[in-house]
């Protein structure tokens, strides 16, 4: 091909698994998925989510509080900045290792620690509603609202966990950088889990107890390198309308008109498919020529070959 195609691709939590040795384990068959596309001659950007490991985070630090009463909460966008810099760490030598092992020795891995601006008036502020971390007793609950203003709520009997707001991304502070990097043929890890949340105080970029959600933060990085393609990776091959229906019927090649339709007869999850339809529709629409892929991870390479996934186009 005379240009490679540029592709954002949007790891979801099963490419990276729920545990140190499960994510280690998880990046070396999500690293093999990434090289494939980059042999099928494509330049490639990653974005991942951290569901649990941001949790996981969250949950050290409190204990370390409990452990030491000198020591301050660690604030949330402290524990995303974490969680990106140890994933990360583990996808970029699964990366690097991986291209080695394919001979090709031209494509530096680096990870960016990114911070994402939202809006503090952001409506999403005044009902948070995303949970992180372990489900709690009721009394638990109580002396963490107590101690560190946090939100609680009661999760379908299950107990009790924080909830945070998910404000929509505004801006790629580090967006300069990351361009920079991919156009002098970098493999690029950026925005993950949505980024670092940010308001703006003046020249101060102060942290916000917030998780951004990583796909709507993946389309607006794919839009700023003026991507090709925004691939999000999913637990299903294929997008469904009537899922789990007896007239379900899985989708392959959609215009965003289709797809906006679909949304807006209500056939998508809010909490985990709508968003991701969201995401990819807003990437498509935002230029022509430009296309999402919602597919399995294993499927990516099938999916820009047209083979397979939900394609979804102008």
């Amino acid at each position: 091909m005379s240009r490679k195609k540029r592709i954002v691709i949007a790891l979801g939590g099963n490419a990276l698994g729920n545990t140190l040795p499960e994510q280690m384990a998880a990046v070396k068959i999500t690293a093999k998925a990434i090289v494939d596309l980059i042999e099928e001659g494509c330049e490639v950007v990653v974005t991942h989510g951290n569901g649990p490991q941001v949790g996981m985070v969250n949950n050290a630090m409190i204990a370390l509080t409990h452990e030491d009463a000198a020591q301050p909460n660690t604030p949330l966008s402290v524990c995303v900045a974490m969680s990106q810099a140890y994933i990360g760490y583990d996808l970029q030598n699964a990366l690097r290792e991986e291209l080695l092992n394919r001979n090709i020795t031209n494509i530096p891995v680096a990870t960016m620690i990114t911070q994402v601006r939202v809006d503090a008036q952001d409506p999403a502020f005044l009902t948070p509603s995303k949970p992180i971390g372990k489900f709690l007793t009721k009394e638990q609950a109580d002396e963490l609202s107590q101690k560190y203003d946090y939100v609680m709520k009661e999760d379908s009997g299950r107990g009790y966990r924080r909830v945070v707001a998910s404000p929509k991304p505004m801006e790629i502070i580090e967006i300069g950088t990351i361009r920079t990097m991919v156009e002098s043929g970098d493999l690029v890890i950026a925005c993950g889990g949505g980024g670092i949340p940010v308001t703006l105080n003046g020249n101060h970029l102060k942290g916000a107890s917030a998780v951004i959600d990583k796909d709507f933060a993946s389309c607006l990085l794919a839009k700023e390198l003026d991507a090709d393609f925004l691939i999000i990776l999913t637990a299903v091959e294929k997008v469904a309308i009537y899922y789990g229906q007896p007239n379900e019927q899985w989708l392959d090649d959609i215009t965003v008109l289709e797809a906006r339709q679909y949304m807006k007869e209500g056939h998508f999850a809010p909490g985990s498919m709508m968003p991701k339809m969201q995401a990819a529709v807003d990437f498509a629409a935002s230029k022509e020529g430009r296309q999402s892929l919602i597919t399995l991870l294993e499927k990516a390479r099938d999916g820009i070959l047209e083979k397979t996934g939900t394609r979804i186009h102008m």
